[in-house]
């Protein structure tokens, strides 16, 4: 689904569990927020190619967490992109994406997928592809999650910050969240964002009176 110019919200379907990463792109490259689960590299090109973006344009990969289901196809990717591509994560959930450290949530697996972070993001800062990416760091769920905020479509990536059901904001996930109390702290700062609609991970696409949707599952 195409939410903005340049923005669409991918849907891939992995054993009974719906997940929507984000693609970015204009004429020069493209950009994917967040790899899917194991096995579903595939998945990412094809669902790439059907909105007309050739993978050989991925040029960056942000993570927004270290969970299975964001960082799954991630090797693949790098095998297949090489150094053409840049990969983004948080500091905090850095050494478990490249493996370094166990997968907080997923420890029981044999052979987690894992890569190199190019690059650490923190709380403020602001990427400069597809029109400005603004960097939040909302820790709770994982300690280095972090939202995204495009700035020329007013469109939040919230990752797993919280999710949705048809349209509608239902809060935070609480039997996925490392630290309840956290997680709700980083809900309150996308009160401060002009936000026009929002991508949940689990869930997808809320955009009617975003702000009143997110003050009524904080308060």
């Amino acid at each position: 689904m195409e939410i903005s110019k340049g923005v669409e919200m991918l849907q891939l379907e992995f054993h009974g569990n719906i997940i929507h990463p984000t693609l970015l792109w204009n004429q020069e490259m493209a950009v994917l927020i967040d790899a899917g689960f194991p096995g579903q590299f595939e998945d990412l090109r094809v669902a790439m190619e059907k909105v007309g973006v050739s993978f050989d344009k991925l040029k960056v990969l942000i993570l927004t967490h270290q969970d299975i289901d964001h960082i799954g196809s991630l090797p693949e990717i790098l095998q297949v992109c090489g150094s053409t591509i840049k990969v983004y994560a948080h500091d905090l959930d850095k050494p478990y994406i490249q493996g370094n450290l166990t997968l907080l949530k997923d420890g029981h697996l044999e052979n987690p997928p894992k890569g190199k972070v190019d690059e650490t993001l923190k709380d403020g800062q602001e990427l400069p592809y597809c029109g400005g990416i603004c960097i939040i760091h909302t820790p709770g769920h994982t300690p280095g999650h972090i939202s995204l905020y495009l700035k020329k479509s007013k469109i939040l990536i919230a990752g797993d910050s919280m999710y949705s059901e048809n349209g509608i904001i239902k809060g935070i996930h609480a039997p996925t969240v490392l630290d309840i109390n956290e997680a709700h702290l980083s809900l309150k700062k996308y009160l401060d964002l002009d936000i026009e609609s929002v991508v949940c991970y689990h869930g997808g696409l809320s955009k009617e009176n975003i702000n009143d949707q997110i003050q009524k599952v904080i308060s």
